[in-house]
């Protein structure tokens, strides 16, 4: 994705063209962080019309030293943990709890991670419990810690570590599970 300045600076005067053109360069890469976040294509595509709004709005507030793909993707990322918040806040609470058991038996786990695809991982993924995936997401896939994280979802430091390793426990199972039922 290469975005010119120029291109900024016509959407920051409001030219249609100009913030369709950044639509469009951005559609995939800013998707592909939604899907990442939500259940299904649909909230998918809903989330991405509304952080791409918010990037419209605060395209004055950009920095040209910071790559623009880099800026894009905290807004993006801001966007879809607010939208999290606010669904947490209307569930009242997680019903979902696993135990977390230690096992140093991987070998099983890195065979079958060769067996299969891309799109079994991401569905994986995908059907771990929403807090679970917010967790596993921000911090296998974007990289914050647990204390940002904590900070972010408005949960203790401990809380995202249990998170994370129910994460990694429950794809384990479900990665060994999906290989002995293809072998």
């Amino acid at each position: 994705m290469n975005i010119q300045p120029s291109l900024i600076a016509s959407c920051i005067k409001r030219d249609r063209k100009a913030e369709y053109e950044l639509y469009k360069n951005t559609y995939s890469y800013l998707m592909s962080i939604c899907l990442r976040y939500t259940k299904d294509k649909d909230m998918a595509s809903e989330m991405l019309n509304v952080g791409f709004l918010k990037i419209l709005s605060n395209l004055e507030k950009y920095n040209l030293a910071i790559p623009f793909k880099v800026w894009i993707r905290k807004i993006m990322v801001n966007t879809l943990i607010d939208e999290y918040r606010k669904s947490k806040r209307e569930k009242e609470r997680v019903t979902y709890v696993e135990e977390y058991y230690d096992s140093t038996d991987y070998s099983e786990a890195n065979e079958a991670i060769s067996k299969i695809n891309v799109q079994q991982i991401y569905a994986l993924i995908n059907d771990l419990p929403e807090a679970t995936k917010q967790v596993f997401n921000l911090f296998v896939i974007d990289g914050y810690a647990h204390k940002e994280i904590a900070d972010m979802l408005g949960i203790s430091e401990g809380t995202s570590k249990w998170h994370l390793n129910a994460a990694r426990q429950k794809l384990k199972d479900q990665i060994e599970k999906k290989v002995l039922t293809t072998t």
